[in-house]
């Protein structure tokens, strides 16, 4: 049916039966989205009127969906595990994603007596490995190295420091993961570490045999010093922040093996034919976008939050909040119109921890923030009390939800629960990579489908560079103690280099 004609009871997303709103394996439940069959009717006619589907179609296609920088954003590729052909400039973008494939999977078998990974990037070089070595760290059934993976992201030495002091220099490789190869906070750390080989008397030929590069400028890399052997390829129409799936994704397939990696890619994959081929109103990804848009439009959310039932999943807000707020933060559309509303905030920590910490501002604060709650319905231990933790765990996520719809009225104010607050649940059957996999790509697709509601290009982030630029001379007037130019500064900025220096 279209979406535009009368929207029956029966498919109305809020009423739907448990587990009929499903795809790659998990379940979303919209029932306490307080949204109704008119409501549901005119969100539905919203993506008619945007061509919602269209847009999905392009994004899957290689449409120049990046339209400030007129490409595409052809991340989904990167999970494309039957290999169909992927047109760009002419050309099938398939035979070289499947040689990076085989270079994992080539470097996996020939990995041993490592005993610590260093991985070096920031946001999207960063946010999705970490998250997914992590989470994965909890699963069954996976090839596990037990080999130490550390994660440097932060300018900040502190990190570095503490990682340096714990990993064996005559067994560390380290990837430097940077799409352009001149990431300031990125490179510093790599010299460090550089510097670090040598203080421990590596020579030359170990320090490279150890280097190893994952960026679109290979060049740069070779002239870094990487051995050309050493260096992963991956392409312009890679996102940052959609790149977990490229050679990014290495160190997931090199402490677990490329098969679990494979795993992680087919579960996403799942999810983009779901979102290619799925009708709006039974598509996981839409739904959770109008959901989100209906309620940033009822009650002027300026916040969401995602709580996850599981320690595992623990950096899965950290992810996110780059996903949405790196895509959608935005201030002018398309077409360079100012807009009034753009991404939320987002934030949000694993359950139980978050019910002691913001969950009071959830039930009574003024402002109405829609929460995500993901559960998992299988435990993720193997201790003998493991079903008895995981029943307490799933029982406070489902009661909290049910306190946030209902709430409790009382004489006394200070104990009335408002109620009405909404929800969606989204429901794994186990935490695996296939199942994490699927996961991240609903996310990806939930912040397309916003960014196209909202007519914004989700595949840019030019405000992110405004502060990089500003940072370089002050990091220049930082140096030494030698006077410098406090004309080329604003005043607050000036004084505040001279109380830095002194």
């Amino acid at each position: 049916m279209s979406t535009q004609s009368g929207l029956g009871d029966h498919l109305n997303p809020c009423n739907a039966v448990f587990g009929s709103l499903r795809a790659a394996g998990l379940t979303l439940d919209l029932a306490y989205q307080g949204i109704d069959q008119k409501e549901w009717g005119r969100l539905f006619a919203k993506a008619d009127q945007i061509g919602l589907q269209e847009q999905i179609k392009d994004l899957l296609t290689g449409g120049l969906v990046n339209t400030s920088e007129h490409r595409p954003a052809l991340h989904t590729a990167l999970r494309n595990l039957d290999k169909s052909p992927v047109p760009h400039l002419g050309q099938d973008v398939m035979p070289a994603i499947a040689d990076v494939w085989q270079r994992i999977d080539g470097l996996c078998n020939k990995w041993v007596g490592v005993t610590d990974l260093i991985h070096i990037g920031i946001g999207g070089s960063d946010f999705g490995p970490r998250l997914a070595v992590q989470a994965l760290a909890h699963s069954t059934n996976k090839t596990n190295r037990s080999m130490r993976v550390h994660f440097s992201a932060n300018i900040d030495s502190a990190e570095l420091s503490h990682i340096l002091e714990r990993a064996q220099a005559n067994s560390t490789k380290v990837l430097i993961v940077s799409k352009s190869f001149s990431t300031a906070e990125t490179m510093l750390n790599a010299k460090t570490i550089i510097n670090w080989f040598k203080a421990k008397n590596l020579t030359s030929s170990q320090i490279q045999n150890s280097l190893f590069a994952i960026t679109s400028n290979t060049k740069a890399a070779e002239s870094f010093g990487i051995q050309k052997e050493n260096i992963f390829p991956f392409w312009d129409w890679v996102g940052g922040r959609f790149s977990v799936w490229s050679a990014v994704g290495l160190p997931i397939a090199l402490q677990y093996g490329f098969d679990t990696f494979k795993q992680l890619l087919s579960g996403a994959n799942a999810m983009d034919q779901h979102f290619a081929s799925a009708a709006i109103h039974q598509n996981l990804p839409c739904l959770l976008a109008l959901a989100l848009f209906y309620q940033q439009h009822k009650h002027h959310s300026k916040a969401y939050a995602v709580v996850p039932y599981a320690h595992a999943l623990e950096l899965f807000p950290f992810w996110l909040q780059q996903l949405d707020m790196e895509s959608n933060g935005k201030s002018v559309d398309r077409q360079g119109n100012f807009v009034k509303v753009s991404s939320p905030t987002v934030f949000g920590s694993a359950g139980t921890n978050a019910q002691h910490s913001y969950f009071q501002l959830l039930h009574q604060g003024p402002e109405v923030i829609p929460v995500d709650f993901i559960a998992v319905k299988a435990a993720m231990s193997t201790l003998p009390e493991a079903q008895e933790h995981h029943n307490a765990l799933l029982a406070n996520c489902l009661a909290q939800a049910q306190a946030l719809a209902h709430g409790k009225e009382s004489t006394d104010p200070n104990l009335s629960y408002a109620g009405k607050r909404p929800s969606n649940l989204i429901m794994l059957p186990k935490l695996d990579a296939y199942h994490l996999g699927a996961l991240l790509a609903l996310y990806e697709h939930r912040t397309f489908c916003l960014g196209a509601l909202w007519n914004l290009n989700s595949f840019d982030q030019p405000g992110v560079e405004l502060g990089k630029v500003l940072a370089r001379p002050i990091q220049d007037a930082l140096k030494n103690d030698a006077p410098f130019n406090s004309d080329a500064f604003d005043g607050v900025t000036a004084s505040r280099i001279d109380f830095l220096k002194k």
